[in-house]
């Protein structure tokens, strides 16, 4: 049952009390300052965990955010170091917001680049850039990692022990928001998503309890969780299973733009190829950089064994006049650190699906191309594309059910798909408008090819969603209905509807 924090609220109304009794006219509301929401985590138990406009602090973490579009200016950020620190900042403002709501957003790693998903205007951002350790307990075999650290940490932390996780791909990203989207790991074949690897979940819920999620206890949620983005409440702890480390034979192998055809061919036949090599993970790319300016077409290979030149990608070896190669056996840590993302630009993803086909493969090379050509001609400043390819396979979620199942609807899905993403980035904030319609554009004539064509698939991967998109819808009206319950369940009040704003609501489905 939720229980507002009423020592709080008898101060604050205590305070508009008086200044009605002076005025005897205007809604009480009236008579709360600016920045109330921020004045009242102030006067709370975490009041040495709030930060503002100005302060080192608030500063730093605006600075760090991967996106430079989502560096709003919220009235405080709050960095609390516990997950009962948490519960207390949620709890003060679900109580303050009885006289005025006080908006606010959750931040693990602020990788999501979405305006709002992660930051706000105007309200106050809890910020857990403190909650990023991870420990490994030697008889459980079981990660204990929290929200803000960052894949390379995690790794750097595991890999002396003999121990690995299926996380994310690139050393700079949160495991959060990563693992509340599903998850995709060079792993994937052999252990299926990074969010099935979750054993547990530490989260507090909208009224400031803490309560575990796993397969035995509040399992609903537990199974909400994966896939289901921020909708039922802030995870301060991710139990991973682990297994064993060792290394991997992996890097990025760049061509000229003409090889695209080829690799294309090359990726519909190792997506359909039966009983696939479980240790091979692929993605094909198109990119171009002016800081480099060479359309290029990149092969990143990631073997997760120490075996050179494995036979599971011989067609793309046979493909040649690579220009630079940086493939070896070396630590996951080390692979990961490769995918490093900078924090000095703005960025936009957009992701679609389509069977595999090669006919619609080439037509996003097609629109690629008047992406590019049109990016040359008008945009100024530092800028990129990296347009990715990669095969979903049916075994990343074939063991799901019995590790408590996720919502991302993958049972309907008997076939390997390609999943797609488009990453631009740049540097000048007035081309903002630019790369986002074009990126738009982009992703816009895929879909109607794949649609006339009837190679349209459609589940849409949280993590590289745009705001206008709605990947929630996309894994199926029983997996919406499912997360409608849970919320109702586990959040009666709607807080994490209503007050925190950002990122893809079941709400709005």
């Amino acid at each position: 049952m939720f229980r507002p924090s009423f020592a709080l609220l008898a101060a604050a109304l205590l305070n508009v009390t008086r200044a009605q009794n002076e005025t005897k006219a205007e809604p009480a509301t009236h008579f709360l300052p600016p920045g109330y929401c921020c004045t009242v985590l102030t006067i709370s138990d975490i009041s040495e965990r709030v930060t503002y406009p100005g302060q080192s602090a608030y500063e730093a973490s605006l600075a760090s955010y991967f996106d430079g579009k989502s560096r709003l200016t919220p009235d405080c950020i709050v960095q609390p170091k516990t997950a009962e620190e948490v519960s207390t900042a949620v709890k003060v403002l679900v109580s303050a917001s009885l006289l005025k709501p006080c908006e606010f957003a959750v931040r693990s790693g602020g990788h999501t680049p979405i305006p709002g998903s992660n930051n706000v205007d105007n309200g106050v951002t809890i910020d857990l850039l403190y909650m990023n350790g991870t420990s490994y307990n030697v008889d459980t075999e079981v990660a204990s990692i929290s929200p803000a650290a960052r894949w390379g940490s995690v790794y750097q932390t595991l890999e002396p022990l003999g121990r690995m996780v299926a996380g994310g791909r690139g050393s700079t990203v949160g495991v959060g928001g990563y693992l509340l989207g599903g998850g995709i790991s060079h792993y994937a074949p052999r252990v299926g998503l990074s969010c099935d690897n979750v054993l547990n979940f530490q989260v507090v819920l909208a009224d400031g309890r803490i309560l575990d999620a796993n397969k035995n206890t509040n399992a609903d949620l537990f199974t909400a969780l994966k896939g289901g983005s921020s909708n039922f409440g802030i995870v301060t702890r991710y139990d991973m299973e682990t297994f064993q480390s060792e290394d991997l034979w992996a890097g990025i192998v760049s061509y000229p733009a003409w090889t695209a055809d080829q690799h294309f061919k090359a990726l519909v036949n190792f997506g359909l190829k039966p009983n696939r090599d479980p240790n091979a993970a692929l993605i094909i790319f198109q990119g171009y950089s002016t800081a480099s300016p060479t359309d290029v077409v990149r092969a990143a290979f990631d073997y997760t064994k120490p075996l050179a030149r494995p036979d599971a990608y011989r067609e793309f070896f046979a493909i040649t006049n690579n220009i630079s190669d940086t493939t070896k056996i070396q630590p996951m840590s080390s692979v990961a650190a490769e995918f490093t993302s900078v924090t000095t630009n703005r960025v936009q993803f957009r992701t679609l699906s389509f069977k595999i086909d090669l006919a619609t493969l080439q037509e996003t090379a097609r629109l690629y191309k008047i992406l590019l050509l049109e990016l040359q001609t008008k945009a100024s400043g530092q800028w990129r594309i990296s347009c990715l390819h990669q095969v979903w396979s049916t075994l990343y979620t074939a063991n799901s059910t019995a590790r408590g199942g996720n919502v991302l609807g993958m049972e309907r899905y008997t076939e390997n798909f390609i999943m797609y993403q488009s990453y631009l980035s740049w540097s000048e904030t007035k081309d903002d408008e630019l790369f986002i319609n074009l990126g738009l554009a982009l992703t816009d004539g895929i879909q109607k090819f794949a649609a006339s064509k009837g190679t349209a698939v459609e589940y849409l991967y949280l993590n590289y969603a745009d705001k206008d998109q709605d990947p929630l819808s996309a894994y199926g009206a029983d997996k919406v209905k499912f997360m409608k319950t849970v919320a109702r369940e586990y959040d009666p009040l709607s807080i994490y509807q209503t007050l925190l704003p950002g990122g893809f609501k079941i709400s709005n489905v």
